[in-house]
């Protein structure tokens, strides 16, 4: 096992770690901004008077429009959101924001802010929307073989629909931004943002700067999961229209329930399909519609469907398919990236698919899954080639060995026959994941590594840290790099001016971009190094090995730092640039074929729970994780993120359920309405392994992305569910809300029973 610490330990156990709104408390001067929110989910603003706010002691100014020295706009996608809206878009909507001088009166002012509205009818449902046709972008589609014709001569034909809920990102630290000024009139925006080169240019934009009047730390995250990449970016701003109006640094630092009023979530999905099977269980033919709630803007939900499109097959070959995508309009909060990305929303429709196809035919729903794996020269439904289909097969092979699930699923179907109303379930079920952006233009990264004269290192690159290890790994390439002692590495905060153009951390791409930057600068470096060291150790180039902080040749070695001195002395550049963008991706979205993924992620889990059937109430028992890694950077990290993954997975498949008043207002806005997974909800037995003998090929050091992957694993955990449910009704299909709370999974368990009694009466 290779230990690498993490980056940040020391400083976390410690309290030491600083974060965007810690930075504020430092600075003489600093006002809070507190956002006036609206109280209608579609209105026309008619007015906004301070009015009582002004009462308040310590307040400051009233940010509005009029404010703005720049375009009022921080849509990335398209010129869509307002930050000092004129017109009402959702329940919790930021009209204007409460400059104070602490934060207590900033909340107190924005209470007593007046606004005055003309309501407007509100759309609050995606069906609602998509039948008015208010579509956000236009409906997308990819399409294999002849799906109609295929379903028309299948043996089986099955129809149905599932609808998936959204999911609130909870991370840690709420949005936070703090923007002070230099003495040239430059700003310095501090963020607590995914992508601070986006975060820069609509910062810039807002002001009305060019960018390079504007620079952007992100120094770490409390967590962001998706929601600070585009998100973000509207706090940043709002702190540097407040800088620009009052000549004071101005911090933005949001508290729960105002952050998951304002932010967008997961998108929720309706799905509508129709497959056609044969009678070992193979799919034929499938038609799938897919719904999202976009919410009120675009944001990213145009790639969010697109990757849900490129995932409907999970690690199945479907000869005939069609799958279709739209992204309604609503008057909600702009839904944004989550984990996953679209992807778990597909493979979710996909997985109950095959469930239900198993249940009707009367199959094991694992020899069904298996059945339908791909298979070596096997393409996807947009023609890329399924290189290492044959990891799918050895991962599934070695964890129902690994997880003993023949000789459990007969000990539960004893206990099941045994038991009349406690009924257990179990079920495995794979993942692949296509790793790189599907907007190809971001499969790019920098980095700046510095050299110093004493052998030390600082490592700039276009990452962020947000808990998921980014740093760690990055620390970790580059002492391997260098073959340096991990001691005199160091990697710095991002800044957008070490590293410009930064593509954000998402798509489970950190590691490999950023890494693979960091790499060629230090190749750079030691290139330039060894003819150095060849003459100080009097040996030919080939004969010099670098380790661990000691240079060796010729029979004889020197400190490195001795190397990189001499090599100051003969005026020899210790500073390079890296760059890397990802190869061979090739992808027409008109045509819908191509390639969009570098390559595929794959992980399977078993999960087995056991439902009350009186009440609905349940409790996983077990789970047994074979994810696939590629050669680790940091077992450690990559551990955590499986099982942090797999429980967030599990919280928005069983307990995170979002809802809404009639008038659009969100209901669920703290932890005691909003149910995320605690300790208690995790599995007593908890296996988590890594594949063995898994390089990946053309990857930075035959490592593998594992930010996203792990979330879906949790599909195990519903498909327990449903056939614990099942087992209950004496079998057949089962249909399950999602998220599949105890109350869903008690309707469940009623509607079967309703239907049995029905069918027995004359």
């Amino acid at each position: 096992m290779r230990f690498t610490p993490n980056d940040s330990a020391r400083e976390h156990v410690t309290g030491a770690a600083l974060y965007t709104e810690d930075l504020a408390h430092a600075r003489p001067g600093v006002l809070y901004a507190w956002p006036v929110q609206s109280r209608h989910a579609h209105a026309q603003v008619v007015d906004i008077r301070s009015g009582g706010a002004c009462e308040v002691d310590g307040f400051v100014r009233l940010l509005t429009a009029q404010d703005v020295p720049g375009e009022n706009e921080v849509g990335t996608t398209r010129p869509d959101e307002a930050l000092f809206p004129a017109v009402v878009r959702y329940h919790g909507q930021a009209l204007s924001w409460v400059l104070a001088s602490n934060e207590r009166a900033s909340r107190l002012a924005a209470e007593r802010v007046e606004v005055e509205y003309e309501p407007l009818p509100a759309v609050l449902c995606p069906r609602q929307a998509a039948q008015a046709g208010d579509l956000l972008c236009e409906p997308q589609r990819i399409q294999r073989g002849s799906p109609s014709d295929a379903l028309r001569s299948a043996p089986h034909r099955l129809q149905g629909g599932l609808e998936l809920g959204g999911q609130e990102h909870f991370y840690l630290e709420p949005h936070g931004a703090l923007a002070v000024q230099d003495e040239v009139g430059a700003v310095l925006v501090h963020s607590s943002t995914q992508h601070p080169t986006e975060t820069q240019a609509i910062v810039a934009r807002v002001l009305g700067l060019p960018n390079e009047r504007i620079v952007c730390q992100s120094l770490r995250m409390g967590g962001a999961f998706g929601g600070k990449e585009l998100q973000a970016n509207a706090f940043a701003a709002v702190a540097a229209v407040g800088l620009h109006a009052t000549g004071r640094p101005v911090c933005v630092r949001l508290e729960r329930t105002c952050d998951m009023t304002i932010s967008g979530k997961r998108h929720p999905f309706v799905a509508q399909f129709e497959v056609g099977f044969a009678d070992d269980g193979k799919l034929l033919a499938l038609e799938v519609d897919l719904l999202s709630d976009g919410g009120y803007s675009l944001d990213l939900s145009a790639p969010i469907m697109a990757r849900a499109l490129f995932h409907i097959d999970n690690c199945y070959f479907i000869e005939h398919l069609s799958v279709t995508g739209r992204v309604a309009r609503t008057n909600h909060p702009s839904n944004t990236a989550f984990r996953g990305f679209g992807g778990p929303q597909a493979m979710v429709v996909i997985e109950d698919i095959l469930d239900r196809v198993a249940r009707t035919l009367g199959l094991d729903p694992r020899e069904v899954r298996e059945r339908n794996f791909y298979r070596a020269g096997d393409t996807t439904h947009y023609g890329q080639p399924v290189r290492d289909a044959e990891r799918i097969e050895r991962i599934w092979v070695q964890l129902l060995a690994d997880a003993d699930v023949e000789a459990r699923a007969q000990a539960i179907a004893g206990h099941n026959a045994g038991s009349q109303h406690q009924k257990r379930g179990i079920a495995i079920t794979p993942v692949k994941f296509g790793i790189s952006f599907t907007t190809a233009f971001f499969n790019q990264a920098g980095a700046l590594v510095l050299v110093y004269r004493d052998g030390s290192v600082q490592v700039n690159h276009g990452g962020t840290e947000m808990g998921q290890g980014l740093h760690t790994k990055i620390h970790a390439v580059a002492t391997r790099a260098l073959q340096v002692d991990p001691s005199a590495v160091r990697v710095m905060p991002t800044r957008t001016d070490k590293v410009p153009n930064t593509s954000a951390t998402a798509a489970s791409s950190g590691s490999d971009l950023n890494g693979a930057a960091v790499h060629d600068a230090c190749a750079q470096i030691r290139g330039r190094l060894l003819p150095v060291a060849a003459e100080l150790l009097g040996c030919p180039e080939d004969e010099v090995h670098f380790e661990r902080g000691r240079v060796q040749g010729g029979g004889t070695e020197l400190p490195f730092s001795e190397l990189v001195e001499a090599a100051y002395l003969r005026r020899i550049p210790l500073f390079a640039t890296g760059f890397y963008r990802t190869p061979g991706l090739d992808y027409d979205s008109a045509r819908g074929r191509g390639t969009p993924f570098h390559y595929f992620a794959y992980g399977a889990a078993v999960a087995e729970v056991e439902v009350d059937t009186f009440t609905g109430q349940y409790r996983v028992c077990r789970v047994d994780i074979l994810h696939d890694v590629g050669d680790s950077l940091s077992e450690q990290v990559d551990r955590g993120q499986i099982e942090g993954g797999f429980v967030q997975g599990m919280g928005w498949l069983t307990s995170e359920e979002l809802c809404w008043g009639e008038q659009g207002q969100l209901l669920t806005r703290g932890p005691s309405t909003y149910k995320v997974p605690s300790a208690a909800d995790c599995p007593p037995i908890f296996n988590v392994h890594l594949l063995e003998r898994a390089h990946q090929p053309d990857v930075i050091y035959g490592s593998k992305a594992v930010g996203e992957p792990p979330f879906m694993l949790a599909m195990a955990v519903r498909e327990a569910l449903r056939a614990a449910v099942a087992a209950a009704r004496g079998g057949g299909p089962v249909e399950l809300g999602s998220p599949a709370t105890p109350e869903q999974v008690y309707w469940a368990l009623r509607g079967g029973r309703s239907a049995a009694q029905s069918s027995s009466q004359p």
